[in-house]
C-alpha cells in the first residue's frame, strides 16, 4: 500500500502577493481555465479534430512559473498540455484557438494542432507529442543563453528556461540526460514536473522507484523542491527564487509542483480509471478558488472585480473562437511551405 503524499508546509500564507499581481495572476489563470472549457465545448460539437489535452486544475502550475519570469525573453518549452502554457506565455487567445482550429492564423500556421503550439516571437519553443521531447530542447535553449553571455560576451544574453512535464516523463533517459548536463554547466533552466499523480492510466507510485521526483534532484547536485501545485502563490514564490539563481549563475533548479488534472488525459478518455472520492477531494482544492479566497481575505479585491475579470476573459474567448472560425484553411499549394529554414 503506497503512502498518500502530505502536501508541502509552504502555502499561500508563506507568500505575499500585491493588488495588482494578484489580480494578473487571477486573470491569468481565468484564461486558461475559461479557454480549455471552451476547448471542449468546439471539441464535442465537431468543431475540433485529433488529440486534445487539457489543463484545468493544473492552472496555478503554469501561471506561477511563466509569470515569475520576463514574458518575450525568457524561454518556455511545453509538452502535449500545451495551450495553456502558451496563454501565459503571452501567445494570443485568438492564435491559439486558430491552431487548434487548423487556421493558416494559428501560432504555427495550422501545421500543429493542439500538441504542437510554437511562438518565436513569444519565446514558447513548443508543445511536444511524445513525452520528454521538449526537456533535450529547453536545456539547448539554456546552453546558448549561457553560451552567448560567457562565451560570445553579450552582456544581455540572461535568460532563462523553464521546461515543463509530467511525472510520467522522469522515468525517462532525456530527463536524467539533461539535469546531469545542466548541473554540470551551470545552465539557467527550472526543470518543472507537473505531478498530477496519473501518467494516462498509470498511478505515478507504481511507475517509479522513488515517488517524491524532487529528491532525483540530489543526484545531481542541484536544488529540488516540492509545491503545492494547487497554491499559485506558493508556486511563484519557489520560481522567482529559481530564477533568480539561474539568471544569477548558479545554475538550474527542479521543482516538482503537485497538482491534478480535472478533466480525463484527453478529450477520447472518458476517464474511468480514478476514483470518484480521489476526484473529488482534488477538486475541493480548485487553484482558481483557492486564489480568489485568498485574495477576498486580505482584501486585495473584491467580488465585482473578480466577476470583472470573469467577463473580460469570457470575452476574449468568445472572440477568439469567431476569430478562428472566420480564419482561412491553409493553401494547399503552400504544402511544403516552412518546412526548411528561410521557406516561408
Amino acid at each position: 500500500m503506497v503512502q498518500e503524499r502530505v502536501f508541502p508546509t509552504f502555502q499561500a500564507a508563506t507568500a505575499t502577493v500585491t493588488k495588482d499581481e494578484g489580480l494578473l495572476l487571477y486573470e491569468d489563470m481565468i484564461l486558461g481555465r475559461f479557454f480549455e472549457d471552451k476547448c471542449a465545448e468546439m471539441y464535442y460539437r465537431g468543431k475540433m479534430f485529433g488529440f486534445v489535452h487539457l489543463y484545468n486544475g493544473q492552472e496555478a502550475v503554469s501561471t506561477g512559473v511563466i509569470q515569475a519570469m520576463r514574458p518575450g525573453e525568457d524561454y518556455v518549452c511545453s509538452t502535449y498540455r500545451d495551450h495553456v502554457h502558451a496563454l501565459s506565455a503571452g501567445v494570443p487567445a485568438r492564435n491559439v484557438m486558430a491552431e487548434l482550429f487548423g487556421k493558416e492564423t494559428g501560432c504555427s500556421k495550422g501545421r500543429g494542432g493542439s500538441m504542437h503550439l510554437f511562438s518565436a516571437e513569444h519565446r514558447l519553443l513548443g508543445g511536444y507529442a511524445f513525452i520528454g521531447e521538449g526537456i533535450p530542447v529547453a536545456t539547448g535553449a539554456a546552453f546558448q543563453s549561457k553560451y552567448r553571455r560567457e562565451a560570445m560576451g553579450d552582456a544581455s544574453s540572461d535568460q532563462v528556461t523553464a521546461a515543463f512535464f509530467g511525472d510520467g516523463t522522469t522515468n525517462n533517459g532525456q530527463f536524467f540526460e539533461c539535469l546531469n548536463m545542466a548541473a554540470l554547466w551551470k545552465l539557467p533552466i527550472l526543470y518543472v514536473v507537473e505531478n498530477n499523480k496519473w501518467a494516462i492510466g498509470m498511478a505515478h507510485e507504481r511507475a517509479t522507484s522513488q515517488p517524491e521526483i524532487y529528491k532525483k534532484a540530489s543526484v545531481f547536485g542541484m536544488p529540488g523542491y516540492e509545491v503545492d501545485g494547487m497554491d499559485v502563490l506558493a508556486v511563484r514564490a519557489i520560481a522567482q527564487e529559481a530564477v533568480a539563481r539561474a539568471r544569477a549563475g548558479e545554475g538550474p533548479t527542479l521543482i516538482e509542483c503537485l497538482t491534478y488534472r480535472f478533466r480525463g488525459h484527453s478529450l477520447a478518455d472518458p476517464d474511468e480509471l480514478r476514483s470518484k472520492a480521489e476526484k473529488e477531494a482534488w477538486f475541493a482544492r480548485d487553484p482558481i478558488k483557492k486564489l480568489a479566497a485568498h485574495l477576498l481575505e486580505q482584501n486585495l479585491a473584491n467580488q465585482d472585480e473578480l466577476k470583472a475579470i470573469e467577463k473580460k476573459i469570457q470575452a476574449i474567448v468568445e472572440e477568439a473562437v469567431t476569430f478562428a472560425l472566420e480564419s482561412p484553411e491553409p493553401n494547399p499549394n503552400d504544402l511544403y511551405k516552412y518546412v526548411f529554414a528561410g521557406n516561408d
